[in-house]
């Protein structure tokens, strides 16, 4: 198990082992998932208010299906703890808390002070999600 580097939530972190997908949903008693690329995130859906934590693996940074992963859990209302595993660099941190993530346990550990950075990047957005609730530039240029 690789440690949580960076966690935004207030709740205590969630150590219990996560099952993959299918074990998931042959049980009854598991709290925590192990998504990984090719799972399809949508079978944990009639389950979320018993999980909480949900793993989504990035075997590598090139590999973007956890995003959408994250995505469809938090728009569907998925309000336990979601973290990113794997290989995590600096440049996706930003765009993973974007779609939901709140917690991060890269497999080799990055450099706080980038990291900051790199979590505060931009001010702007141009899509708007279910996570942030920030307004994207074009509703600002356009009001309503």
């Amino acid at each position: 198990m690789v440690d949580v580097q960076f966690r935004f939530r207030d709740d205590d972190a969630v150590n219990d082992p996560a099952v993959t997908v299918s074990a998931f949903t042959e049980q009854s008693n598991a709290t925590a998932v192990r998504v990984e690329p090719g799972d399809d995130a949508r079978e944990l859906l009639p389950s979320l208010d018993r999980l909480a934590l949900v793993e989504v693996a990035f075997p590598n940074w090139t590999d973007g299906r956890g995003y959408s992963s994250a995505r469809i859990l938090r728009e569907a209302g998925y309000t336990g703890e979601l973290r990113a595993t794997g290989d995590l660099v600096i440049d996706m941190l930003h765009h993973m808390r974007r779609c939901g993530f709140d917690a991060f346990a890269p497999e080799k550990p990055l450099n706080p002070d980038d990291a900051k950075v790199a979590f505060e990047r931009w001010e702007n957005v141009y899509q708007a999600t279910a996570v942030d609730g920030r307004q994207p530039i074009w509703a600002k240029r356009h009001p309503a």
